[in-house]
Parts: C-alpha cells; structure tokens; sequence
C-alpha cells in the first residue's frame, strides 16, 4: 500500500493558503486528510477541496496531533509560536515566513537548486522571500556552469506580495480613482492607483535598504552557498495585481554571451524563456499569472561592462505560487518522494 500523509495548512483562508489548497489539487499529492487553520474569526467558514466542503479550525496549540507536514503562511509572529510546536508535535513544517529563514539550523530551499538541504531538518524548513525564488531560480543554471560575482536587482512587485487585502486595495483604489471619487488606503502607506513606490518594508537607518532587499542579499547567498556574491537590491511595489517582475543584470567570473544563456535556460527545470524581440514580446506579470515557471527574456549582453562577463535580463514570476505555495509544495514533494517524512 502507498504511503499517504495527513497535511496541515496555517493561514488557510489567506491569500497564499488558498493557493496551497489549489496546488495540492492540481498537482496530486498524496493525502490521507486535511485539516484547514486560521484564526478565530475565519473559524467554521467552509473552503472547497476537490470537490468537497472542509470547514476552517482555529489553530491552537492541539491543531497540529497527528500532522505529518504543515504548510505555514500566517505571518512571521504566528509561524514562530506556533512551528515549533507542530514540529514537536512531529510533523514537518514548511513556513513561508521570514521567521527561520536566516536560522543556520533550518535549510532555506527552492527545489530546483538545493533540494539536498531538505535533508538536514530538525521539523521546521523555510520557504525563501518571493522575490528571492523568482530572481534566482533561472539565475542558478548560470551560475553553476559560470559562477555570479556580482548581481543589481530590481523588482516591480505586485500586490498579491502583500497579501488578499492590499490586492483589494488595489482594485477598489482605481476604481476610485477612474470614478474621480476619494479613497483612503488603510493597507498600504501610500496610494497605489496608477503610482508605484519603494517597497512597503522596514528601512535600516544605517544602509538604507529596506528588509526586502535586505531578503534578497542575505537569502541568495545562504541558498547558493556562496557567501562572497555581491548583491545590490532595489524593491519597488507596483500597480499589479499578481505576479512580480525583476530587472537583473548579473557579472560572471568568466565572460559570457546571451546565446550562451539562452542553452543554459532552454531546458531549465521552472524556467521558461519568452523572448521575442522581433515582436517586442518579453516576460509580463499576466502571462506569469497563475503558472509555476518563471518567464525569462530580454537576455542581452550588458554594454556597460566591456569584459563581455555581464548579462541583463528580466524575469516574471508567480508570487503565490513559485514565489510562495507552489515552492512549498515541491518541497513536500521532494520530501515524500525521497522518504525523508514519515506518513501512514
């Protein structure tokens, strides 16, 4: 008889959370049960699982008896109150959180580069930064073959990164806007109707980068092993509703050409090369919306370097799903698969 597992998700209601349950549908994992958690006030709501009603519990310290593997995506406050307790309890957490990221006794994993430090939890692996996932899962292949010395990235992230209500904030604020009627956004600090603006995280007063970019430096060289890349980041939150985009323009220690690239990407696993310049037709969020690869086009050699070591691109991807529930459950997958978490 196969092995089945009974599965958890924290924050079921949410943005992310329903993206869980969506891709444990379409991509079929194997499920012994499921249980749904949120907080109070979500408690009894009904959500629909292939085809049936689950009703939503509220996540206490007893949610998590009897869990094999827990999907967290409730905030950074609750993942650490309560992960360690489901991972005592004696499932296997995947949290999509900034809460154990940047731990060195918790892997940081996207399955398509390091799915081997799976292999070293002690109950609890974190799913990195969304803009994290989408920049480096077709950087990878590259700098494998050639390694990165050096990356500037810059992002143009959509609402869905700040969850279901800035998502709503978005679409009631430019109906507001196009209806010529005031509106006072509550959700994020700025208005966001046809404007864009630095990136809603916390600024550190010394160097001036805000936590997301801070997220992206620290993460890629925890994920790549490397330690010694220099990354400069740029995070900029703008009017989209799903799917983030990224500006990357990368140094290789050798020299490198955009025809090399293209081989390198064309049969990467999570990445797909859209690039017609003859069209002007590259990667754009509503293409990248609702799939898991991430796009990749405007491959060209960076002029301002004259080694000939360095390439600009863009890229688009899937916030909810590369960038959060799909890399979670590839995670699990990668775990079931290699029998690294225990079932019935």
């Amino acid at each position: 008889m196969s092995t089945s597992y009974r599965v958890a998700i924290a924050g079921a209601t949410g943005a992310v959370g329903v993206e869980f349950l969506r891709c444990l549908e379409e991509r079929p994992f194997p499920l012994a049960s499921l249980r749904l958690l949120a907080s109070a006030r979500s408690r009894g709501k009904k959500m629909t699982f292939a085809g049936r009603e689950i009703e939503v519990e509220e996540m206490t310290k007893d949610s998590f008896a009897g869990i094999d593997i827990a999907f967290f995506s409730a905030g950074g406050s609750l993942s650490k109150e309560f992960g360690p307790i489901a991972a005592k309890a004696g499932a296997v957490v995947v949290d999509n959180s900034s809460a154990f990221r940047m731990d060195p006794a918790v892997p940081l994993v996207i399955p398509e580069i390091n799915p081997e430090a799976i292999a070293s939890h002690r109950g609890i692996i974190a799913n990195p930064n969304c803009s994290t996932i989408i920049g480096i899962v077709p950087l990878w292949p590259i700098h494998r073959k050639n390694r990165i010395k050096r990356l500037i990235a810059s992002t143009y992230q959509a609402a869905s990164g700040a969850g279901a209500a800035a998502m709503q904030e978005l679409a009631e604020s430019t109906r507001a806007y196009l209806e010529n009627r005031p509106y006072q956004n509550t959700v994020l600090p700025h208005p966001y109707a046809f404007n864009l603006f630095s990136h809603n995280s916390k600024m550190d007063p010394v160097t001036l980068y805000n936590e997301e970019e801070t997220k992206m430096v620290k993460e890629t060289r925890k994920i790549f092993g490397d330690p010694e890349i220099r990354i400069s980041a740029t995070c900029v939150r703008v009017p989209v509703l799903r799917a983030h985009s990224e500006a990357l323009t990368f140094e290789c220690e050798r020299p490198i050409t955009p025809p090399e690239v293209r081989e390198l990407l064309s049969n990467a696993p999570g990445v797909k090369i859209v690039d017609d310049p003859v069209r002007n037709y590259f990667p754009m969020p509503k293409d990248a919306s609702g799939q898991g690869d991430v796009l990749v086009g405007r491959i060209r050699q960076d002029t301002s370097d004259p080694t000939g070591h360095s390439i600009s691109m863009f890229v688009a991807g899937d916030q909810l799903l590369k960038g959060a529930a799909l890399n979670a459950v590839q995670i699990a997958k990668v775990m079931v698969e290699r029998g690294w978490v225990s079932g019935k």
